[in-house]
């Protein structure tokens, strides 16, 4: 067992009282223990408030008729016996609950983070996008951090391989200045929003999402009693750093299926609040089905809130059958989708919450690059032309395959893309570098794209990342053991709890299988120091890590702030 330090300073504690707290055989009475405590046992209570570190984590000033009361935080303090994890603070608390609470706590009142997203209680075979390639093998951490674990993991990170990608060099130039250009993050999408938080917060315009379902049909296989607050810590996350990002007339559209869009709703009117839930949105992108199915299922729904009663709000019009465009021009009966146009006043019938006239990729096959859930273009352009005008930022955290920051260029929006997994080079990056070279699929027609535009592609700079994915592609006992061994020689940092070389002689571990075995590595790297951190380049070696332009860089996007 690996006990967090408070609890083995509780256990050695409670040993001194012999057989009161432990049976014959070694085992914890944790029954007595929380019986003790909710009494209020003077001996017991004595003890315990006497060691620093308890009397620091579990007591609470205050100050109440100018007098000054010490309060012990027992609740929390018996949280401590009440689960038999294997390791506590960092296995989630959540396998029992569902709704809005996890732990015992409401999720819009957690301090806990979850990293990644969750596959089979802790590995995830698939993207943490709903745009998850086909036949992927890259896997990820679903992970609860709790809020005493959280260090430096939210601080601003350093930025490497700072790339410019326009007209001029289509294959990338490294650059040593930031100035309010288009971006492309690399990395865990809750850290890098962190990082923009310091340069972009208040400045967003419009934030579209389409975030994994949290269905089995996306490459996920799932307990939903376990899941479904996982899932919505996973979101509360982001959410919570998201709106800090939006601007007072900001807005935010979430694409979202019927798994989750009612406790979505409510998550979401715990976080931007009820009076800025705008609309819901029901996107039928099938058209006429012949599917024998029961009742099959047409749509998606979509979540609109605005962060300020003044959102910005574009009417839109389609055009009569009979042909006549809300402008007044013919255009004829040719079923086309083309058929919005933003305006102030017009004939046709304005823009509702049910949109049946813009079909799945499928439909749009040109469009489609080897990706499931991918959006249509046209889709995107809708949303953008709502919420935005020209020059307004709009950012999307689940980037993909970079449909938003493709439609925002051809648009003329300035766009924020974030994505970690792998192929972010191969397929997001190279299909922003075709919208600049003049490409015409999707509403390139439609807006009479002829090309240009820029952005940038950074990476957050990898530490503890690295050993990461590391342990996660290994295949055997073998090769596990092998980098293991080269974490310890080198610099991979370990939760301070944690001593890995007493561990791996453990016979406990020696028995474990070789998914056992990672999924505790995993556990046991400090995900504090996934990422250098924008302070951690005072350090000279550090920055013999990093190429000179990439110095610069960094201090240019942070401005030689001292964060």
């Amino acid at each position: 067992m690996i006990d967090s330090k408070i609890m083995e300073i509780t256990k050695s504690i409670l040993k001194d009282f012999g057989n009161t707290y432990f049976s014959e055989k070694g085992a914890l009475r944790r029954n007595k223990v929380i019986e003790d405590l909710d009494a209020y046992t003077p001996m017991l209570m004595k003890v315990l408030l006497a060691d620093e570190l308890i009397h620091s984590t579990y007591t609470e000033k205050l100050t109440i008729n100018g007098e000054s009361i010490e309060i012990f935080k027992l609740n929390q303090f018996i949280e401590m016996f009440t689960y038999k994890e294997y390791w506590q603070d960092s296995y989630t608390k959540f396998e029992n609950k569902i709704g809005l609470t996890a732990g015992g706590k409401f999720i819009d009142e957690t301090a806990d983070v979850v990293l990644d997203f969750p596959f089979k209680d802790t590995v995830l075979k698939a993207g943490m996008t709903k745009e998850d390639q086909k036949d992927t093998d890259e896997p990820f951490l679903h992970e609860t951090i709790a809020k005493a674990e959280i260090d430096q993991l939210l601080e601003p990170k350093v930025f490497v391989n700072a790339t410019k990608y326009d007209e001029e060099h289509l294959d990338g130039e490294a650059i040593s200045d930031f100035d309010d250009d288009n971006l492309i993050i690399k990395g865990n999408n809750l850290i890098t929003l962190h990082s923009l938080n310091a340069i972009y917060a208040g400045k967003v315009q419009l934030i579209y999402l389409d975030p994994p379902y949290n269905t089995g049909q996306d490459g996920f296989a799932y307990n939903d009693k376990y899941n479904r607050s996982s899932w919505l810590t996973f979101m509360f996350n982001r959410l919570q750093i998201a709106k800090k990002l939006l601007s007072d007339d900001g807005s935010i559209f979430i694409n979202i299926d019927y798994h989750e869009v009612h406790y979505l709703k409510v998550l979401m009117d715990n976080i931007f609040g009820e009076q800025y839930f705008k609309n819901n949105i029901v996107w039928n992108y099938t058209g006429p089905s012949g599917s024998n199915k029961f009742l099959p299922r047409k749509h998606d729904d979509i979540l609109y809130y605005g962060k300020g009663y003044n959102t910005k709000y574009h009417i839109q019009f389609i055009k009569h059958k009979s042909g006549i465009h809300n402008s007044g021009q013919v255009f004829g009966n040719k079923d086309s989708s083309e058929s919005y146009k933003s305006e102030t006043e017009a004939k046709g019938k304005k823009l509702e919450d049910w949109w049946d006239d813009i079909y799945s990729t499928d439909r749009y096959r040109k469009e489609l690059l080897n990706f499931s859930g991918q959006k249509p273009e046209k889709l995107i352009q809708r949303i953008i032309n709502i919420a935005t005008d020209e020059n307004d930022i709009v950012l999307d955290f689940f980037m993909g395959t970079a449909t938003t920051q493709a439609v925002a260029m051809k648009m003329n929006r300035r766009f924020i893309g974030i994505e970690q997994m792998d192929y972010i080079k191969t397929v997001s990056v190279e299909r922003l570098k075709k919208v600049i070279a003049g490409e015409q699929g999707g509403i390139s027609k439609d807006v009479n794209w002829q090309g240009g535009g820029a952005f940038i592609y950074a990476e957050l700079m990898e530490k503890n990342q690295g050993y990461l994915k590391d342990v996660q592609h290994t295949e055997t006992a073998k090769q596990l053991d092998a980098v293991i061994n080269r974490m310890i020689a080198g610099s991979a940092d370990f939760d301070f709890r944690v001593d890995v070389e007493k561990m791996m002689q453990d016979p406990e571990f020696q028995v474990m299988t070789l998914v056992e075995k990672k999924q505790l590595m995993i556990k046991v790297i400090d995900k504090n120091q996934l990422y250098y951190a924008y302070s951690d380049m005072e350090d000279r070696d550090v920055q013999d890590l990093m190429s000179k332009s990439d110095i610069s860089f960094n201090k240019s996007f942070y401005k030689e702030r001292d964060l």
